[in-house]
């Protein structure tokens, strides 16, 4: 590919003109003067970089080696083995962190939180629209209500359905907003004046809301609203009034719809949800981004025979009770993650080598984010002049000490105040988890965010502990102890370091987006466990998922914790492994070997040959998954695991894995994009790919999945040249 030479950088010309003609003017920085300090962070970076790439490889080795040599070793051996060869550090002494100016949506706000991959500009767009949802859409659309008695979801509007949205969307109401008298249910007008909210009960009653102060506003004419704002727990919602709509005109008080605030924050993925794997991609994951930061991102398609525009949505204005004037936020406030410190990319080059991802995400993404901070949009994200970057894959202490110091040498190469980028810190690797006090105090005037990525911390359990023992089949890993144990420890070391009010504790992912009744039986978990933000596949399921922060007070739970004398670091490193007396049938293990490899292969293949990274994805039940490198971290890892111990097969594994490209194939025959597998299995990139990342297992570094992928993607770019 051709290059811009800079002094000791070659850059590729495609993301030389970008960054020279797109990023740099109207920042106030000049492009020689950036490619200079671009220059000047590498040569810092890279040999800092290379090291802890190689303490990553001879701590696993010692691991390795350990778990071979002591099969019979006590935890109390075990544990002091970790702390003599420095994986399990010392806990630093109590503190609390100084992170100033972060926006409210992060510090003082309760939500849910979406993820999606950023080169894809529709879903980036839908995500940063995410921060209303309308409630009765939700509803209507998904299994959270149920079908029976003639309210099955239909080709056109099913007039039972609806009336059973509206009467679950009350009983809502009266969650979030009660009545000091009745129920909103026999509401038949909302009527406002200077003096606040009168509702109107069926039987000619009137009544006010039980906590009046709830009403804050409305649009339209005070005598006659379109829209009532009420605030609860810190969120609001908006019910919007309209005699003459089709929904309107045929409830009690023509209310049409209510609007809920729905995805407070949006983390745009550079990272596990992306393919991006050369200067091509990396300059559209970076393109996107800017037109998120200056407003201008848009996206125009044809539905319904029709042409629409999308584009990002603008701030809600209301007039409030008092006659002032309010707005809200009409978008989520996003978060950029960068990738971690592993990998690199010939976008750039520098002493001719690829330099590592990761710090040229730091660098260019925080560029971008300049026209937020001064103002070139529309829009604002940042209200308090942050940048919110995500920082993953991030093992212990170390290394996030880095990403601190890389975000220090940034700032200063943009003239930013020190601390402007603040950092959210994955808790999804091992030696971050028992080591995650040491690993916020690091970043103690940066951190924003702490978040358990539960998927990539299975794989990574695995592939620590890969000679210890056979682990238990998938499924059960997440019952063991050692999870819960990681995730409430997870809530208390934020707690104790002072992130209430000031930062996020969050949870994963909701992995099935088709099944909304069942997240909303689980996922309310979440707030009652202390986390003030969650990660949903969707916004319908950030709309709903909201509809927990109205029902669980959660700076209230933070509040009433006392974990005190919680601990859980020996719980954790619990090695969730088979029992030693289980003897699991051929055909159990059969059945885990099927229900692994067709999970890898539905994923891989549409990395590999479309250059798709995150997607719903048919499992071997055929029920939607959302999958991202993290689910395929685990089920390649776990089978690289029964591998090494002789649970499984070599051949055993090729048998499954052309069987189940045969199914594979199958499901996905009415994509048109899609290019099969079958008969020719050795000449399917896809295919080799997913065999690699098994077979190849335990000598992927920390077991991921990113090497192998980046590869085959690559070959098969040439390939379709």
């Amino acid at each position: 590919m051709p290059y811009l030479t800079q002094s000791r950088l070659h850059i590729d010309t495609t993301l030389a003109q970008f960054i020279n003609t797109s990023v740099l003017p109207n920042t106030g920085i000049d492009a020689d003067a950036f490619w200079h300090g671009f220059e000047a962070i590498l040569a810092d970076f890279t040999p800092r970089n290379i090291a802890l790439l190689d303490t990553r490889d001879k701590l696993q080795a010692k691991i390795d080696a350990y778990h071979q040599d002591h099969k019979t070793d006590s935890f109390a051996e075990y544990k002091a083995f970790l702390q003599t060869i420095g994986y399990l550090v010392p806990e630093p002494d109590d503190f609390r962190i100084t992170t100033a100016n972060v926006d409210p949506e992060l510090a003082t706000m309760a939500g849910p939180q979406l993820v999606v991959p950023i080169n894809n500009a529709r879903y980036a767009l839908n995500a940063a629209n995410a921060r209303w949802g309308s409630l009765y859409d939700a509803l209507y659309g998904t299994d959270v209500l149920s079908d029976e008695n003639g309210a099955e979801k239909t080709a056109t509007y099913n007039p039972v359905r609806g009336q059973t949205v509206i009467k679950q969307a009350r009983i809502y109401l009266n969650d979030i907003a009660p009545l000091a008298t009745g129920s909103h249910l026999d509401a038949i007008a909302y009527t406002l004046s200077p003096t606040g909210l009168s509702i109107t009960l069926a039987d000619g009653d009137t009544t006010e809301l039980r906590a009046p102060e709830q009403c804050i506003g409305y649009q339209g004419d005070i005598s006659s609203p379109s829209a009532i704002l009420i605030q609860h727990n810190g969120l609001h919602i908006e019910l919007q009034i309209d005699a003459n709509h089709p929904i309107g005109s045929v409830d009690p008080a023509n209310i049409k719809d209510i609007l809920v605030e729905s995805a407070l924050s949006t983390i745009m993925d550079c990272e596990d949800s992306v393919a991006a794997v050369d200067a091509e991609d990396k300059t559209l994951v970076y393109q996107n981004w800017l037109g998120l930061m200056q407003g201008s991102l848009h996206l125009t398609m044809t539905k319904n025979g029709q042409t629409i525009t999308r584009k990002m949505n603008a701030d809600r204005q209301y007039t409030g009770i008092n006659g002032d004037e309010i707005t809200l936020k009409g978008r989520s406030l996003m978060f950029v993650r960068n990738v971690g410190h592993l990998m690199t990319n010939d976008a750039i080059l520098f002493d001719e080598q690829p330099i590592f991802e990761g710090i040229m995400d730091g660098v260019i993404t925080s560029l971008i984010a300049l026209h937020d901070l001064q103002r070139n949009s529309q829009f604002t994200n940042s209200q308090t002049g942050s940048i919110y970057i995500v920082k993953p894959k991030m093992h212990g202490p170390d290394e996030v000490k880095f990403s601190d110091d890389l975000f220090n040498a940034i700032e200063d190469l943009l003239h930013l105040n020190r601390h402007t980028i603040k950092i959210g810190i994955m808790d999804e690797e091992r030696r971050t988890s028992i080591n995650l006090k040491a690993c916020i105090e690091q970043a103690q005037h940066r951190v924003v965010f702490i978040n358990t990525g539960f998927l990539d911390r299975t794989g990574d359990e695995i592939h620590t502990s890969m000679y210890k023992g056979v682990f238990a089949p998938k499924a059960e890993l997440k019952q063991r102890p050692w999870i819960a144990a990681y995730e409430t420890a997870n809530v208390v070391t934020g707690l104790r370091a002072g992130m209430s009010g000031k930062a996020q504790i969050g949870k994963g992912m909701w992995p099935i987006p088709d099944q909304m009744a069942n997240m909303m039986e689980a996922k309310i978990g979440h707030p009652q466990s202390g986390a003030n933000t969650a990660w949903v596949p969707s916004p319908t399921a950030a709309t709903l998922h909201a509809l927990h922060y109205h029902q669980v007070d959660v700076y209230g739970v933070q509040a009433s914790l006392d974990n005190s004398e919680f601990d859980g670091i020996d719980t954790i490193l619990d090695i969730p492994l088979l029992e030693p007396t289980r003897v699991l049938s051929p055909e159990s293990i059969q059945w885990e070997l099927d229900n692994n490899i067709q999970g890898i292969l539905g994923y891989v293949v549409r990395w590999v040959h479309q250059g798709v990274g995150c997607s719903k994805v048919p499992d071997i039940n055929n029920v939607g998954l959302m999958e991202d490198r993290a689910t395929l971290r685990i089920s390649a890892q776990h089978i690289a695991n029964w591998l090494t111990h002789d649970v499984v097969t070599l051949t055993q594994i090729d048998e499954t894995l052309a069987r189940m490209a045969k199914l594979v194939d199958e499901q996905n025959i009415d994509d048109n994009e899609y290019i099969p597998m079958y008969p020719n299995y050795h000449d399917a990139v896809g295919f080799q790919a997913a065999r690699d990342l098994i077979v190849l297992g335990t000598i992927q570094p920390s077991g991921y999945t990113e090497p192998l992928l980046h590869e085959r993607r690559r070959e098969m770019k040439a390939r379709l040249r």
